[in-house]
């Protein structure tokens, strides 16, 4: 079993669903954890699970897409445990529309969530990291940013540039022991999935090797694995959480 005690992660978008998850599973595995989400009744009630199950954890409210809210949870690792070791860039939104009706405001609101916050989270903490000469950044990306999606152009645009932000910071910092990975979900069984009518599940499971939509376990299981000694050689890379789908 992945063993990461000692170890302190940051993870956003932790309210809900994946990054909800994500955030419990590392806690489970040793981690202490700074929780962040918009929704401050939502982020207690990760922060009370966590505590609840042995872990510790703290919370930081806001939204990434604000430098001052990314500088924060990197401070609220730093000031309440000592240090900063694994960086989970999950906060995303969604607005989805065919681009010929897209509105400025659709455009931006995704592209701000999904690959602005990542980056401000990874300025704010690439200086921690690199003084530490370790660390683990793991960003989630999705399906949608490696093969498109109709309606998503937005979306698609943010998980895509997430890819390439992944190697780009990946080239800079490997020098300094740190590792930058994404993680591409396919069709969770949570979140954006939720209240998909019977026959569209159906649908999108035959689109499935593996004949089943995923789950934010699936999800969590990768990225513990991309914060452990055992992906210590393993940087600028996408894993793809997706049944087989998006498979080459």
């Amino acid at each position: 079993m992945t063993d990461l005690t000692g170890k302190v992660a940051v993870v956003t978008g932790a309210g809900r669903s994946i990054g909800r998850a994500i955030a419990e599973h590392l806690a489970a595995l040793g981690c202490r954890v700074v929780v962040n989400n918009l929704n401050a009744e939502r982020n207690a009630e990760v922060v009370a699970a966590i505590g609840a199950a042995g872990g510790e954890a703290v919370g930081v409210i806001g939204d990434v897409t604000d430098p001052a809210v990314a500088d924060a949870c990197v401070k609220a690792a730093t000031e309440q445990f000592g240090r900063l070791d694994i960086v989970v860039n999950n906060a995303g939104v969604a607005r989805d529309g065919l681009i010929a009706r897209m509105s400025d405001e659709q455009w931006h609101a995704v592209i701000e969530t999904n690959l602005t916050g990542a980056f401000n989270l990874i300025r704010a903490a690439t200086r921690v990291l690199m003084r530490q000469r370790s660390g683990r950044i793991i960003n989630i990306s999705s399906v949608v940013g490696k093969v498109g999606n109709a309606g998503q152009a937005n979306y698609a645009a943010s998980k895509a540039g997430l890819l390439g932000l992944t190697k780009a910071v990946a080239r800079e910092l490997g020098s300094r022991g740190v590792t930058v990975n994404a993680v591409a979900p396919g069709f969770i069984d949570e979140g954006m999935t939720e209240g998909l009518e019977p026959e569209l599940r159906e649908t999108l499971q035959q689109q499935i090797p593996l004949g089943r939509l995923g789950t934010a376990a699936d999800v969590a299981a990768t990225v513990a694995f991309l914060a452990s000694d055992a992906a210590g050689y393993v940087t600028g890379q996408t894993l793809s959480v997706d049944g087989g789908m998006s498979m080459q």
